[in-house]
Formats: structure tokens, sequence, C-alpha cells
């Protein structure tokens, strides 16, 4: 003989209902990837502006540059500019071989906002210009730009 009838919606309930499991799974292993993608995401990185200064103690001449973005760099999970040295080392090589200028010690200024940084460079140039003993001389983006180390 064969099967009960009243057997079979049950058997094909259970197909149902397991099929209907594989696909919860399925649906919730989606979902966790695509929410925990979204969280893993970086956010878009901000620009990073640098100005530089460079000043003798032999000399009343002071360099400024002017405030750049520089390509391809972010901050460290401290704020701070990774390998900021080589940006004052990149600052002390041009005086020194391209306007002759030895012995200078040079500062490098940094931030992801540009605005925040002009005031910061102005408030240092003014100091400067307070003092009545320096001579202050811009060096312009074409003839110094920093670049990533």
């Amino acid at each position: 003989m064969g099967r009960p009838v009243f057997l079979l919606p049950l058997r094909r309930l259970n197909q149902y209902s397991i099929n209907m499991k594989y696909i919860r799974i399925c649906l919730m292993a989606v979902v966790s990837v695509v929410l925990f993608s979204a969280f893993t995401m970086k956010g878009k990185e901000k620009p990073v502006y640098v100005f530089g200064v460079g000043a003798s103690f032999k000399d009343s001449v002071v360099y400024f540059t002017e405030v750049q973005a520089v390509d391809s760099v972010a901050l460290d999970k401290n704020g701070f500019l990774p390998r900021r040295e080589t940006y004052a080392y990149q600052l002390k090589n041009y005086l020194e071989y391209e306007k002759s200028q030895p012995d200078y010690t040079c500062v490098v200024y940094f931030s992801e906002n540009k605005n925040k940084l002009e005031k910061e460079a102005s408030k240092v140039r003014k100091q400067y210009e307070k003092a009545k003993t320096f001579v202050i001389e811009k060096v312009g983006m074409s003839d110094f730009s920093f670049k990533k180390p």
C-alpha cells in the first residue's frame, strides 16, 4: 500500500521549513557582512595641510612657506603627521642647497583644517614681525613644495 494521504502535506511543510531555515541563515549572513563592512570602512580621508618656517640664530632672515596640501598623507591615530621630521628636512635641504643658507632650523606645522593652519601661520608670522629684527621672506610653491617621503 502507499503512504497515507494526510502525511504528504506535512512532509512538504517540513521541506518548506527546512528551505526557509537555509534562506534565513543565508540572509542573516549577507546582512551581517554588509553591516560589518559598513562599520569597518574608513571615512573619507581629510587632506593634510603643511607650512614650514626656517630660522637661524646667525641670520635675521626667516623663511616662510605657503600653506600647502600634501598628497596621500593622513594623520596617525594620535593626530600627528607621520614622519614629520622628513618634511622639516625637506625645507632645510631646500634652504641649504637652493638658497645657500646653511645652519637653518626648520619647523613644520600641520593640520587637517586649512583655515586653522592659516591662522597659525599668521600668528607665527606676526610674532616675527613684532620683533622688528627679522626679515621675512616667503617661499612660494613654485620654488618649493613638500612631498610625501
